[in-house]
């Protein structure tokens, strides 16, 4: 019960980052450490020892440290390399790469849906609420065309909730 309960509130605060980053490209601090808590309430909910409460802060810190150095040349985001970091404490420690592979597929595919994006979208601006779809879409192709970042925090979420659900399914 209580690992139903923390692995679908860890879901939802996934799907608010990816929501957030998507609106504001911004990922806040107290949903990273939300996720982070979530995440060592699973391994404690797990009847996990201690060597595996260990073993996921290391997996956590092997992947955080990377990210880090991603962020400090200016390759990712500080909000994403920390909810990195929080998602990987969601997870088996076993499970890590298969986290990071999901990530960066998922990633690929945003890289991809955003390339496509910017070639698809038309310019005209929609004149009623009913248009909402065509307007995120109108917002995205503008912040393309200024380089803004990719919403990365999407495929982390996306990532995360695939191999969660993976570790859920018998």
């Amino acid at each position: 019960m209580i690992l139903a309960s923390c692995s679908a509130a860890a879901v939802t605060l996934l799907l608010l980052a990816a929501a957030t980053d998507l609106a504001a490209r911004m990922v806040p601090n107290r949903l990273c450490l939300a996720l982070g808590a979530l995440g060592i309430m699973l391994r404690l909910a797990t009847h996990a020892g201690p060597y595996i409460l260990a073993a996921s802060f290391l997996a956590g810190l092997a992947v955080f440290v990377p990210a880090m150095v991603c962020w400090r040349h200016g390759v990712m985001g500080g909000g994403d390399v920390k909810l990195l970091g929080a998602a990987t404490l969601l997870v088996q420690p076993a499970a890590v790469p298969g986290l990071v592979l999901a990530v960066t597929m998922t990633g690929g595919l945003l890289g991809v849906a955003y390339w496509v994006l910017a070639r698809l979208v038309r310019t005209g601006t929609p004149d009623r609420p009913k248009a909402l779809v065509r307007r995120i879409l109108r917002i995205e192709r503008h912040r393309i065309r200024r380089h803004f970042s990719v919403p990365y925090a999407i495929a982390i979420s996306g990532g995360t909730i695939y191999v969660l659900g993976r570790e859920l399914m018998p």
